[in-house]
């Protein structure tokens, strides 16, 4: 299960309805790289697969990987305005450690593959 925060999902119904192509969905997961392991990727999609796993998070049509949910079943995703700019925030349960910009884990059974030295 994938927890989107009220605050993270306004913004992200925004931003799709600003999307040019019909039918665009929020797609999530995991890629190896960052500078702790595995790097999150969030982005809008509208190419589905078989590998695909589809749930409805606050009334929006979420879409992740069957591999990249081994990571991050309990994910919550939340939205924060910080003086003149704002961002979203991941908390992963799964993470046994993370970067300081917050953008790459790795868990306890998977160290993943960080990126060179200074790559994050």
């Amino acid at each position: 299960m994938i927890n989107i925060s009220d605050t993270a999902s306004v913004r992200l119904k925004e931003m799709l309805s600003e999307q040019e192509t019909p039918n665009m969905f929020l797609r999530l997961g995991v890629q190896p790289g960052g500078c702790t392991g595995f790097s999150y990727a969030m982005g809008f999609d509208d190419d589905e697969t078989e590998n695909d796993i589809y749930m409805n998070v606050n009334d929006m049509k979420v879409v992740i990987d069957k591999e990249s949910m081994n990571y991050l079943d309990g994910l919550e995703i939340d939205f924060e305005e910080s003086g003149m700019s704002g961002g979203f925030t991941i908390n992963n349960p799964n993470a046994s450690a993370s970067c300081g910009c917050g953008a790459s884990f790795r868990t306890a059974k998977d160290a993943g593959k960080p990126a060179p030295e200074g790559e994050c």
